[in-house]
Protein backbone atom coordinates (compact mmCIF):
# COMPACT_ATOMS: atom_id res chain seq x y z
CA UNK A 1 0.00 0.00 0.00
CA UNK A 2 1.68 2.53 -1.14
CA UNK A 3 0.61 6.48 0.39
CA UNK A 4 2.35 9.63 -0.81
CA UNK A 5 3.31 11.79 2.25
CA UNK A 6 3.74 15.26 1.88
CA UNK A 7 4.83 18.08 4.37
CA UNK A 8 2.22 20.38 4.52
CA UNK A 9 3.96 23.47 2.14
CA UNK A 10 0.67 25.17 1.52
CA UNK A 11 1.46 28.36 4.22
CA UNK A 12 4.62 29.50 1.71
CA UNK A 13 2.13 29.10 -1.20
CA UNK A 14 -0.99 30.63 0.97
CA UNK A 15 2.01 33.79 1.63
CA UNK A 16 1.95 34.96 -1.88
CA UNK A 17 -1.90 35.06 -2.11
CA UNK A 18 -3.15 38.06 -0.35
CA UNK A 19 -2.90 39.98 2.84
CA UNK A 20 -5.03 41.59 5.39
CA UNK A 21 -5.49 44.97 6.70
CA UNK A 22 -6.59 45.09 10.46
CA UNK A 23 -7.98 45.74 13.23
CA UNK A 24 -11.39 47.71 13.57
CA UNK A 25 -13.95 46.00 14.36
CA UNK A 26 -15.42 47.27 11.05
CA UNK A 27 -12.96 44.59 9.08
CA UNK A 28 -14.19 41.83 10.88
CA UNK A 29 -16.61 39.49 9.42
CA UNK A 30 -19.74 39.07 11.29
CA UNK A 31 -20.33 39.06 15.08
CA UNK A 32 -22.72 42.02 15.32
CA UNK A 33 -23.68 41.33 18.13
CA UNK A 34 -20.41 40.67 20.01
CA UNK A 35 -18.99 43.53 18.93
CA UNK A 36 -21.76 45.85 20.02
CA UNK A 37 -21.10 43.95 23.58
CA UNK A 38 -17.40 45.22 23.30
CA UNK A 39 -18.14 48.64 22.22
CA UNK A 40 -20.32 49.52 24.84
CA UNK A 41 -19.09 47.57 27.70
CA UNK A 42 -15.74 49.93 27.06
CA UNK A 43 -17.73 53.05 26.84
CA UNK A 44 -19.77 52.71 29.74
CA UNK A 45 -16.03 52.04 31.71
CA UNK A 46 -17.22 48.43 32.10
CA UNK A 47 -14.29 46.66 31.06
CA UNK A 48 -13.59 43.24 32.64
CA UNK A 49 -9.80 42.35 33.85
CA UNK A 50 -9.71 39.30 32.57
CA UNK A 51 -11.68 37.94 29.95
CA UNK A 52 -11.97 34.59 27.82
CA UNK A 53 -12.85 34.63 24.04
CA UNK A 54 -13.69 31.32 22.86
CA UNK A 55 -15.25 30.15 19.43
CA UNK A 56 -13.84 27.41 16.72
CA UNK A 57 -11.17 27.93 13.97
CA UNK A 58 -12.12 30.44 11.64
CA UNK A 59 -14.76 32.57 13.63
CA UNK A 60 -12.72 35.65 14.16
CA UNK A 61 -11.85 35.04 17.55
CA UNK A 62 -8.21 36.62 17.42
CA UNK A 63 -9.69 39.31 15.30
CA UNK A 64 -11.87 40.61 17.57
CA UNK A 65 -9.22 40.41 20.41
CA UNK A 66 -7.13 43.10 18.73
CA UNK A 67 -9.83 45.13 17.78
CA UNK A 68 -10.83 44.97 21.30
CA UNK A 69 -7.41 45.71 22.27
CA UNK A 70 -6.77 48.62 19.89
CA UNK A 71 -10.20 50.26 21.03
CA UNK A 72 -9.80 50.30 24.74
CA UNK A 73 -6.32 51.51 24.07
CA UNK A 74 -7.13 54.08 21.94
CA UNK A 75 -10.34 55.16 23.20
CA UNK A 76 -8.53 57.58 25.60
CA UNK A 77 -5.97 58.09 23.60
CA UNK A 78 -4.79 62.10 22.57
CA UNK A 79 -3.83 60.91 19.79
CA UNK A 80 -6.18 58.07 18.28
CA UNK A 81 -4.82 57.82 14.83
CA UNK A 82 -1.62 57.66 16.13
CA UNK A 83 -2.66 54.82 18.20
CA UNK A 84 -4.22 53.14 16.17
CA UNK A 85 -1.45 52.67 13.46
CA UNK A 86 0.62 51.50 16.09
CA UNK A 87 -1.90 48.83 16.59
CA UNK A 88 -2.28 47.75 13.13
CA UNK A 89 1.25 47.03 12.94
CA UNK A 90 1.15 45.51 16.34
CA UNK A 91 4.02 47.86 17.83
CA UNK A 92 2.03 49.08 20.59
CA UNK A 93 4.23 49.67 23.53
CA UNK A 94 0.78 48.52 25.54
CA UNK A 95 -0.02 45.45 23.68
CA UNK A 96 1.52 42.07 24.67
CA UNK A 97 1.18 38.90 22.90
CA UNK A 98 1.77 35.56 24.48
CA UNK A 99 1.13 32.31 22.39
CA UNK A 100 2.74 28.70 21.79
CA UNK A 101 5.93 28.29 20.64
CA UNK A 102 8.94 25.98 20.69
CA UNK A 103 12.18 25.95 19.82
CA UNK A 104 13.58 26.23 16.14
CA UNK A 105 16.74 26.44 14.34
CA UNK A 106 17.02 29.91 15.04
CA UNK A 107 15.93 30.01 18.97
CA UNK A 108 17.68 27.09 20.67
CA UNK A 109 16.68 26.84 24.19
CA UNK A 110 13.87 28.64 26.41
CA UNK A 111 12.36 30.01 23.35
CA UNK A 112 8.92 32.78 24.58
CA UNK A 113 6.70 34.99 22.44
CA UNK A 114 8.91 37.92 22.47
CA UNK A 115 11.52 36.04 20.56
CA UNK A 116 9.11 35.22 17.89
CA UNK A 117 7.35 38.58 17.34
CA UNK A 118 8.81 39.93 14.11
CA UNK A 119 7.26 36.34 12.95
CA UNK A 120 3.55 37.05 14.88
CA UNK A 121 3.43 40.41 12.93
CA UNK A 122 3.76 38.82 9.85
CA UNK A 123 1.55 36.06 10.30
CA UNK A 124 -0.96 38.15 11.95
CA UNK A 125 -1.15 40.12 8.79
CA UNK A 126 -1.19 37.74 6.32
CA UNK A 127 -4.04 35.99 7.72
CA UNK A 128 -5.35 36.95 11.42
CA UNK A 129 -8.01 33.92 10.82
CA UNK A 130 -5.11 31.15 10.66
CA UNK A 131 -4.94 28.13 12.59
CA UNK A 132 -2.48 26.58 15.52
CA UNK A 133 -0.68 24.76 12.89
CA UNK A 134 -0.30 26.98 10.38
CA UNK A 135 1.71 29.24 12.96
CA UNK A 136 4.05 26.39 13.93
CA UNK A 137 4.50 26.05 9.98
CA UNK A 138 5.67 29.96 10.21
CA UNK A 139 7.89 29.59 12.63
CA UNK A 140 9.07 25.83 11.56
CA UNK A 141 8.00 24.13 14.55
CA UNK A 142 5.25 21.87 12.87
CA UNK A 143 6.52 18.51 13.80
CA UNK A 144 6.43 19.93 17.53
CA UNK A 145 4.03 20.59 19.37
CA UNK A 146 3.82 23.85 20.83
CA UNK A 147 3.45 25.59 24.11
CA UNK A 148 2.42 28.38 26.49
CA UNK A 149 5.48 27.29 29.23
CA UNK A 150 6.19 29.11 32.73
CA UNK A 151 9.24 30.84 31.30
CA UNK A 152 6.18 32.53 29.14
CA UNK A 153 4.29 33.26 32.23
CA UNK A 154 7.51 34.62 34.10
CA UNK A 155 7.94 36.78 31.05
CA UNK A 156 4.11 38.09 30.97
CA UNK A 157 4.80 38.92 34.73
CA UNK A 158 7.64 40.90 33.58
CA UNK A 159 5.99 42.67 31.20
CA UNK A 160 2.58 43.54 33.54
CA UNK A 161 4.41 44.72 36.80
CA UNK A 162 5.70 48.16 34.27
CA UNK A 163 3.84 51.24 34.00
CA UNK A 164 1.42 51.85 30.89
CA UNK A 165 3.76 53.54 28.81
CA UNK A 166 1.18 55.95 27.63
CA UNK A 167 -0.19 56.39 30.67
CA UNK A 168 -3.83 54.69 29.88
CA UNK A 169 -4.39 50.43 29.37
CA UNK A 170 -1.65 48.07 29.23
CA UNK A 171 -3.59 44.83 27.38
CA UNK A 172 -2.26 41.00 26.87
CA UNK A 173 -3.83 38.63 24.29
CA UNK A 174 -2.90 35.08 25.31
CA UNK A 175 -3.33 32.94 22.04
CA UNK A 176 -4.69 29.42 22.08
CA UNK A 177 -4.81 30.02 25.84
CA UNK A 178 -5.52 26.06 26.21
CA UNK A 179 -1.97 25.17 25.36
CA UNK A 180 -1.07 27.13 28.35
CA UNK A 181 1.08 24.03 30.79
CA UNK A 182 -0.20 23.66 34.38
CA UNK A 183 3.41 25.14 36.03
CA UNK A 184 2.27 28.37 33.73
CA UNK A 185 -1.25 28.58 34.74
CA UNK A 186 -0.22 28.28 38.44
CA UNK A 187 2.18 31.31 37.67
CA UNK A 188 -0.70 33.32 36.31
CA UNK A 189 -3.24 32.75 38.83
CA UNK A 190 -2.32 35.73 40.98
CA UNK A 191 -1.63 38.13 38.77
CA UNK A 192 -5.07 37.43 36.78
CA UNK A 193 -7.08 37.31 40.23
CA UNK A 194 -5.58 40.33 41.01
CA UNK A 195 -3.84 42.40 38.16
CA UNK A 196 -2.01 45.60 38.70
CA UNK A 197 -4.38 48.65 37.71
CA UNK A 198 -5.83 49.36 34.20
CA UNK A 199 -4.27 45.56 32.98
CA UNK A 200 -6.54 43.55 30.90
CA UNK A 201 -6.11 40.18 29.89
CA UNK A 202 -7.56 38.58 26.70
CA UNK A 203 -7.70 34.72 26.52
CA UNK A 204 -8.42 33.36 23.32
CA UNK A 205 -8.97 29.72 23.04
CA UNK A 206 -10.54 27.52 21.05
CA UNK A 207 -11.43 24.23 23.35
CA UNK A 208 -12.89 26.31 26.60
CA UNK A 209 -12.54 22.32 28.40
CA UNK A 210 -8.91 22.06 27.99
CA UNK A 211 -8.27 25.31 30.37
CA UNK A 212 -7.69 24.80 33.51
CA UNK A 213 -10.93 25.75 35.85
CA UNK A 214 -8.80 28.13 38.21
CA UNK A 215 -8.00 29.73 35.23
CA UNK A 216 -11.35 29.74 33.95
CA UNK A 217 -13.05 30.91 36.84
CA UNK A 218 -11.60 34.03 36.60
CA UNK A 219 -12.32 35.43 33.46
CA UNK A 220 -15.27 36.70 31.96
CA UNK A 221 -16.14 34.29 29.04
CA UNK A 222 -17.59 35.41 25.71
CA UNK A 223 -18.58 32.77 23.33
CA UNK A 224 -17.90 33.20 19.75
CA UNK A 225 -20.60 31.17 17.68
CA UNK A 226 -19.67 29.73 13.70
CA UNK A 227 -19.91 32.36 10.95
CA UNK A 228 -23.08 32.39 8.85
CA UNK A 229 -22.87 30.96 5.04
CA UNK A 230 -23.60 34.63 4.39
CA UNK A 231 -20.64 36.25 6.40
CA UNK A 232 -18.21 34.44 4.73
CA UNK A 233 -19.95 34.61 0.88
CA UNK A 234 -19.97 38.67 2.20
CA UNK A 235 -15.90 38.53 3.28
CA UNK A 236 -14.85 36.36 -0.25
CA UNK A 237 -17.00 38.83 -2.16
CA UNK A 238 -15.07 42.11 -0.65
CA UNK A 239 -12.13 41.39 0.74
CA UNK A 240 -11.10 38.41 -2.40
CA UNK A 241 -13.03 39.90 -5.15
CA UNK A 242 -14.53 36.38 -5.65
CA UNK A 243 -17.95 36.22 -8.08
CA UNK A 244 -20.85 35.89 -5.95
CA UNK A 245 -22.14 31.85 -7.02
CA UNK A 246 -18.27 30.83 -6.55
CA UNK A 247 -18.26 32.73 -3.04
CA UNK A 248 -21.99 31.40 -2.08
CA UNK A 249 -20.01 27.01 -2.56
CA UNK A 250 -17.01 27.78 -1.36
CA UNK A 251 -18.91 29.63 1.92
CA UNK A 252 -21.28 26.31 2.14
CA UNK A 253 -18.22 23.96 2.32
CA UNK A 254 -16.23 26.27 5.02
CA UNK A 255 -18.94 25.33 7.16
CA UNK A 256 -18.39 28.79 9.23
CA UNK A 257 -14.84 29.03 9.15
CA UNK A 258 -13.48 31.90 6.95
CA UNK A 259 -9.86 30.02 7.25
CA UNK A 260 -10.78 27.10 5.69
CA UNK A 261 -12.76 29.30 2.98
CA UNK A 262 -9.92 31.22 1.98
CA UNK A 263 -7.80 27.67 1.75
CA UNK A 264 -10.33 26.15 -0.30
CA UNK A 265 -10.17 29.57 -2.54
CA UNK A 266 -6.87 29.83 -3.05
CA UNK A 267 -6.49 25.48 -3.85
CA UNK A 268 -4.35 25.30 -0.85
CA UNK A 269 -5.93 22.79 1.53
CA UNK A 270 -4.28 20.29 3.34
CA UNK A 271 -7.82 18.31 3.51
CA UNK A 272 -6.90 16.96 0.38
CA UNK A 273 -3.83 15.02 1.50
CA UNK A 274 -5.91 13.92 4.49
CA UNK A 275 -8.96 13.01 2.42
CA UNK A 276 -6.42 10.30 0.52
CA UNK A 277 -5.63 8.80 4.10
CA UNK A 278 -9.00 8.92 5.00
CA UNK A 279 -10.22 7.27 2.25
CA UNK A 280 -7.09 4.88 1.65
CA UNK A 281 -7.21 3.74 5.74
CA UNK A 282 -10.99 3.03 5.84
CA UNK A 283 -10.86 0.77 2.79
CA UNK A 284 -8.32 -1.15 4.24
CA UNK A 285 -9.61 -1.24 7.45
CA UNK A 286 -12.81 -2.31 6.15
CA UNK A 287 -11.33 -5.46 4.14
CA UNK A 288 -9.21 -6.61 7.20
CA UNK A 289 -12.25 -7.99 8.66
CA UNK A 290 -11.40 -11.73 8.48
CA UNK A 291 -8.57 -11.21 5.85
CA UNK A 292 -5.50 -11.18 8.08
CA UNK A 293 -3.15 -10.57 4.89
CA UNK A 294 -4.77 -6.67 5.05
CA UNK A 295 -3.40 -5.96 8.52
CA UNK A 296 -0.05 -5.72 6.82
CA UNK A 297 -1.86 -2.66 5.14
CA UNK A 298 -2.86 -1.25 8.32
CA UNK A 299 0.27 -1.53 9.85
CA UNK A 300 1.83 0.23 6.68
CA UNK A 301 -0.68 3.09 7.19
CA UNK A 302 -0.19 3.70 10.45
CA UNK A 303 3.63 3.95 9.60
CA UNK A 304 3.28 6.42 7.40
CA UNK A 305 0.85 8.68 9.08
CA UNK A 306 3.18 8.20 12.68
CA UNK A 307 5.75 9.74 10.62
CA UNK A 308 4.35 13.28 10.20
CA UNK A 309 4.35 15.51 13.14
CA UNK A 310 2.34 14.91 16.10
CA UNK A 311 0.50 18.01 15.33
CA UNK A 312 -0.28 16.52 12.32
CA UNK A 313 -1.44 13.54 13.33
CA UNK A 314 -4.00 15.02 15.70
CA UNK A 315 -5.16 17.56 12.74
CA UNK A 316 -5.80 14.63 10.53
CA UNK A 317 -8.08 12.23 13.06
CA UNK A 318 -10.21 15.87 14.22
CA UNK A 319 -10.59 15.33 10.06
CA UNK A 320 -11.66 12.42 10.45
CA UNK A 321 -14.21 13.01 13.28
CA UNK A 322 -15.24 15.21 10.80
CA UNK A 323 -15.88 12.70 8.31
CA UNK A 324 -17.72 10.12 9.85
CA UNK A 325 -20.44 12.96 11.23
CA UNK A 326 -21.01 14.15 7.56
CA UNK A 327 -21.20 10.14 6.67
CA UNK A 328 -23.74 9.75 9.20
CA UNK A 329 -25.74 13.06 8.75
CA UNK A 330 -25.84 11.98 4.68
CA UNK A 331 -27.30 8.52 5.94
CA UNK A 332 -29.91 10.30 7.92
CA UNK A 333 -30.71 12.05 5.01
CA UNK A 334 -29.84 15.63 6.73
CA UNK A 335 -28.53 16.84 3.32
CA UNK A 336 -28.33 20.40 4.00
CA UNK A 337 -25.97 19.83 6.63
CA UNK A 338 -23.95 17.90 4.28
CA UNK A 339 -20.92 20.20 3.45
CA UNK A 340 -17.75 17.57 2.22
CA UNK A 341 -17.35 16.47 -1.04
CA UNK A 342 -14.46 14.09 -1.21
CA UNK A 343 -12.83 14.46 -4.71
CA UNK A 344 -10.94 10.94 -4.64
CA UNK A 345 -11.86 9.34 -8.14
CA UNK A 346 -13.66 6.14 -7.13
CA UNK A 347 -14.79 6.95 -3.93
CA UNK A 348 -18.27 8.16 -2.92
CA UNK A 349 -20.24 9.49 0.35
CA UNK A 350 -23.50 8.27 -0.84
CA UNK A 351 -22.07 4.81 -0.73
CA UNK A 352 -19.80 5.05 2.50
CA UNK A 353 -22.36 7.04 4.72
CA UNK A 354 -24.81 3.81 5.46
CA UNK A 355 -22.10 2.30 7.37
CA UNK A 356 -21.94 5.06 9.90
CA UNK A 357 -24.94 5.02 11.96
CA UNK A 358 -26.17 5.22 15.39
CA UNK A 359 -24.88 1.98 16.49
CA UNK A 360 -21.38 2.90 15.71
CA UNK A 361 -20.71 6.39 15.54
CA UNK A 362 -20.49 6.89 19.27
CA UNK A 363 -18.00 4.58 19.91
CA UNK A 364 -16.18 5.40 16.51
CA UNK A 365 -16.02 8.99 17.95
CA UNK A 366 -14.91 7.74 21.18
CA UNK A 367 -11.77 5.90 20.10
CA UNK A 368 -10.34 8.96 17.70
CA UNK A 369 -10.80 11.50 20.42
CA UNK A 370 -8.79 8.61 22.88
CA UNK A 371 -6.58 8.24 20.24
CA UNK A 372 -6.24 12.48 19.96
CA UNK A 373 -5.47 12.45 24.03
CA UNK A 374 -2.83 9.78 23.69
CA UNK A 375 -1.03 11.23 20.54
CA UNK A 376 -1.36 14.99 22.30
CA UNK A 377 0.75 13.27 25.85
CA UNK A 378 3.24 11.65 23.59
CA UNK A 379 1.82 8.53 23.60
CA UNK A 380 3.64 6.07 20.69
CA UNK A 381 1.96 7.35 17.44
CA UNK A 382 2.27 4.14 15.78
CA UNK A 383 1.08 1.82 18.56
CA UNK A 384 -1.89 4.21 18.77
CA UNK A 385 -2.62 4.42 15.13
CA UNK A 386 -2.66 0.67 14.44
CA UNK A 387 -4.73 -0.23 17.76
CA UNK A 388 -7.35 2.43 16.73
CA UNK A 389 -7.18 0.73 12.51
CA UNK A 390 -8.13 -2.77 14.18
CA UNK A 391 -11.04 -1.60 16.33
CA UNK A 392 -12.30 0.29 13.33
CA UNK A 393 -12.34 -2.81 11.56
CA UNK A 394 -15.03 -4.60 14.14
CA UNK A 395 -16.81 -1.30 13.77
CA UNK A 396 -17.52 -1.03 10.38
CA UNK A 397 -19.23 -4.25 10.53
CA UNK A 398 -21.55 -3.51 13.26
CA UNK A 399 -24.97 -3.22 11.79
CA UNK A 400 -27.37 -0.93 13.29
CA UNK A 401 -30.42 -1.80 15.32
CA UNK A 402 -34.00 -2.28 13.72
Amino acid sequence: MAIKVSIFNYYSNWRKCFTFALMNFSDILGQEHLKSHLVKSTDNGRVSHAQLFVGKEGSGVLPMAIAYAQYILCSTSNDKEACALKCLKLMHPDLHFAFPVASNESIKSKPVSNLFLEDWRKFIELNPYGNLFEWFQSIGIENKQGQIGVDEAEEIVKALRLKSYEGGYKVMIIWMAEKMNTSAANKLLKLLEEPPKKTVFILVAENEEQIITTIKSRCQVLHFPLLSDADITKGLIEKEGTDKPIAEQIAHQANGNYNKALHLLHNDNADEQFEQWFITWIRAAFKAKGNASVIQNLISWSETIAKTGRETQKRFLKYCLQFFRQAMLLNYSADSLVFLTPKTPGFNLDNFAPFIHSGNIIEISKELNDAIYHIERNGNAKIILLDLSIKLTRLLHIKEAS
